[in-house]
């Protein structure tokens, strides 16, 4: 079994080891930055797809770490948990929402809200990845325009699309097919409405 990645950002020494260890009980593979240019680099050489991050270091803090990240072209989404201190006000929560974080940890870090937490994110991920590959992955007919899914059955792309993520469609026609449909229907009209000729005898 693969174990999921995670990049500590903590300039704490004793803090970063505490989290370190209980990430690394709990089965994931962690590495560890004391700063947010360091974690900045690790992250650009290989990109990660969960992040545990301080809000104040010296240099680049959290949230100018997590605004890199979603700056960054061609990342798979990043899942970016903040580290924050009990008085945190809701405005900077907001500022912090904002830049791109997805979720806050409060210290003193509590193992069982940090498991809970790292539990959803993972389920986030799958999520993501689930769609990136539904995206990518989609094999279409040319001509009737049916989905390929699996034993070969090929199926409308409407309960495809509802059997992979349960959203339903609502049917309409957008202008462009619409005037064409108009001009046809026009066109079907003027011919029945035309005077048949007939041919009579000489």
């Amino acid at each position: 079994m693969i174990r999921m990645k995670v990049l500590i950002a903590e300039d704490e020494p004793v803090a970063a080891k505490i989290l370190q260890r209980s990430l690394e009980s709990m089965g994931y593979e962690v590495r560890v930055a004391s700063s947010g240019d360091e974690a900045w680099e690790l992250f650009d050489r290989e990109p990660v797809r969960l992040i545990v991050s301080d809000w104040m270091m010296p240099g680049l803090n959290g949230l100018g770490l997590c605004e890199k990240i979603r700056d960054r072209k061609n990342t798979p989404y990043t899942y970016f948990i903040l580290l924050t201190s009990q008085e945190t006000g809701s405005d900077n929560y907001d500022l912090a929402s904002h830049a791109g974080v997805d979720d806050f940890l409060t210290k003193p870090l509590d193992r069982a809200t940090i498991k809970m937490r790292l539990r959803v994110a993972q389920r986030i991920q799958r999520f993501t990845t689930e769609i990136h590959q539904l995206k990518e992955y989609i094999s279409i007919c040319a001509n009737c325009r049916k989905i390929r899914a699996e034993d070969n059955y090929w199926q409308t792309v409407e309960k495809y699309i509802n059997e992979q993520t349960g959203s339903h469609f609502s049917h309409g026609i957008c202008p462009g097919c619409a005037e064409t449909y108009m001009a046809e229907l026009d066109q079907l009209v003027c011919e029945k409405s035309r005077p048949m000729l007939t041919v009579g005898k000489v």
